[in-house]
């Protein structure tokens, strides 16, 4: 990946004199909208943030338990404070834009131990315009030389009682996929966990999400509620509960994101996980290819009356090719039939056994021969896989794959955050670079940016999703809204999507073959443009697609995005994202199950005249989910568009100049 990186590091203010005078520490945003606040007091640090007049976190300490009752944070002297400029230029070839520029602000406050053993640790703070971040930096130095941390005591105490947007956690062994609930902080129970992103709403529609980048050879964090205040959580190693994070210097914790705006749509359009992660680290690129991908497992391992039987056999994944080849789908997935995986495996279902072997497919299944067979129709091979299936084999695994042909694959049920499970995922995607092979997690934790720093990572799970149809967990359009205005906010976000039979609740029928969805054809068709989603998949049968209405904006779609806007948005309500692939805009809007019309101002555009090709529910919607009406119109930047929002229901526009 090209990469421009001109961090400017202007030393302005090098120095504020006397001790005194450093215990009080002040950084803005490059607006001059976010203010950070730090304050030394004689127990530990603390700081606090505003937004322009309002005052956002205030009184929030910060401290670290190491072992053995050993704490860092009381009796601390500042050494001399850094500020700083920045600017950062990259390209990103997977994402919600292709090339991020951002401006920021630096502070780095040297914090040294007074007496004992005088331990230094850096905090370091950076403003963006849309959010301000810290994290704890340990340089290296003579008296220590590593570190068992038991607790990162990170507070956030926010001010006032505003509404939060919340994922509990039933504990650290998680997939991270639950329900959003909406409920003011007050009202959210002492020592619950909390997944993130979650995002908080203040008085006079001030949005605060609060999540973390940049995780790297650290534990996973989420939010937990301790006296009634929010602090830090981080997820122990595995085997016992104190031990969170074991590091030798020099090291540094992830970034502690607050993304902060006054317009929920800039939170989403936000690229500062990217921008506080590490940048590339691999070299050639070239052979990434975004797109889409099919996955059978969804529908049921369906296959229409044939001559031959549908499991785990060449000709039940060339059909699938086949499909996918005539309709331009980038990718088949091989996932095994009906409970039963690809490669031979002696545990039950899905889960490994002792003798687990990915490197050896089920008898009667030719990988080669499908990989090539797949190269032969413009097709990729990809495979679904259990971590624990390939990670025993890491190196032989990936070695085999890249020669028979295979460009990528789902690593599935990693239900964990800790800081081993973090290092796992790294591993994972740096071989996997060498061998030229994409990664996509499934029961996942959240997106961190990571995507920058390793391209190969396409997409995330990590959520409630469709999925859930299959068994009666029903996914309803309220819980679709909540997506873009949470998890999504961080990033990637990968959700089953694709389900071709949508059905009013009256008839809504749980099944594992040929699963029905609720909302309507034009709202499902809005999700491949709402969620950011470098590796969609195509989840439904063949048969479900072709000659439907809505199929052909299904395969034009892209995954991969040159720039994001969103021109309206409700919390909670609606939501419209607008992504821009070369000269041509895909406007995607959903909605909740309350109808409304909305207006959609098209400022985004360039000048000029634009091909509008719409896609809308059709008046009979409510008994037909799953029709819609096609329009063709003529629009320009200074029209606003009115959107009859249907119950569940969605809208799609491609806007060519």
């Amino acid at each position: 990946m090209i990469r421009f990186s001109n961090i400017l590091l202007l030393l302005l203010l090098i120095s504020f004199g006397t001790l005194s005078a450093q215990k009080k520490i002040s950084l803005s945003s490059p607006d001059h909208k976010i203010f950070f606040g730090f304050k030394l007091t004689d127990d530990r640090p603390e700081y606090s943030v505003r937004f322009n007049k309002q005052v956002l976190i205030e009184h929030s300490t910060l401290s670290l338990s190491f072992e053995n009752n050993d704490n860092w944070g009381a009796g601390l002297t500042v050494d001399r404070a850094v500020f700083a400029n920045g600017e950062d230029d990259y390209l990103l070839p997977a994402g919600k834009t292709s090339r991020v520029h951002d401006f920021y602000k630096e502070v780095s406050i040297p914090l040294r131990e007074a007496s004992g053993k005088k331990r230094l640790i850096i905090l370091r703070v950076r403003a963006f315009n849309d959010g301000i971040a810290f994290r704890y930096e340990f340089p290296a130095q003579e008296n220590w030389k590593s570190y068992i941390l038991t607790n990162e005591n990170s507070g956030f105490n926010l001010t006032g009682n505003p509404k939060a947007r919340v994922a509990f956690l039933e504990n650290f062994t998680t997939s991270h996929e639950h329900r959003y609930n909406v409920l003011q902080l007050n009202d959210i129970k002492n020592d619950t966990l909390m997944d993130m992103p979650v995002l908080f709403e203040f008085p006079e529609k001030i949005f605060m999400a609060i999540t973390e980048a940049d995780l790297v050879n650290y534990a996973g964090m989420s939010l937990i509620k301790r006296n009634g205040l929010l602090m830090s959580q981080l997820s122990p190693l595995p085997g016992q509960n104190e031990i969170k994070v074991k590091a030798v210097l020099p090291h540094h914790t992830p970034w502690r994101v607050m993304m902060i705006s006054d317009r929920i749509g800039a939170l989403i359009e936000s690229n500062i996980l990217t921008s506080l992660s590490e940048p590339c680290k691999i070299k050639d690129l070239s052979w990434l290819k975004p797109g889409k991908a099919t996955f059978h497992w969804w529908n049921g391992d369906v296959l229409p009356d044939t001559t031959f039987e549908a499991g785990i056999n060449f000709d039940f994944n060339k059909y699938y090719i086949d499909f996918a080849s005539r309709n331009d789908i980038e990718y088949h997935t091989i996932i095994g039939n009906r409970g039963v995986a690809w490669y031979q495996n002696d545990g039950i279902e899905y889960q490994p056994g002792p003798n687990t072997d990915v490197t050896k497919p089920r008898p009667g299944l030719d990988i080669r021969a499908l990989c090539d067979y797949a190269k032969t129709k413009g097709v990729g091979i990809r495979f679904w896989v259990h971590w624990k299936a390939l990670y025993p084999r890491l190196d032989s695994a990936f070695i085999l794959f890249q020669k028979w042909g295979v460009k990528g694959m789902m690593v599935d049920f990693m239900d964990r955050d800790d800081q081993e499970m973090v290092r796992i995922q790294e591993e994972i995607l740096q071989k996997a670079a060498e061998h030229h092979l994409e990664i996509q997690f499934h029961g996942a934790y959240k997106p961190t940016g990571l995507s920058r720093t390793y391209p190969n990572a396409s997409t995330r799970e990590g959520t409630l999703n469709y999925e859930n149809d299959k068994w009666g967990n029903l996914i309803t359009p309220d819980d679709d809204i909540e997506i873009p205005f949470t998890r999504g906010l961080a990033g990637p976000t990968d959700y089953h999507l694709g389900g071709f039979r949508a059905m009013p609740a009256s008839r809504f029928k749980s099944q594992v073959s040929r699963p029905h969805v609720l909302a309507t054809r034009c709202h499902m068709l809005a999700m491949y443009v709402i969620l950011e989603n470098h590796l969609s998949m195509v989840c439904d049968e063949p048969e479900a697609y072709e000659g439907q209405d809505g199929f052909d904006f299904l395969k034009r779609v892209p995954t991969v995005w040159d720039q994001t806007v969103v021109p309206g948005a409700e919390t909670g309500e609606w939501v419209s994202i607008a992504r821009r692939k070369g000269n041509d805009w895909y406007l995607g809007i959903i909605n909740n199950r309350k109808t409304r019309t909305v207006s959609i101002p098209l400022h985004f555009l360039s000048s000029g005249n634009y091909h509008a090709e719409i896609y809308a529910d059709a008046p009979d919607v409510a008994e037909n989910p799953n029709h819609l009406i096609k329009e063709i119109r003529e629009v320009s930047s200074s029209d606003d568009l009115t959107i009859n929002l249907q119950d569940g229901g969605g809208q799609v526009i491609i806007l060519r100049p």
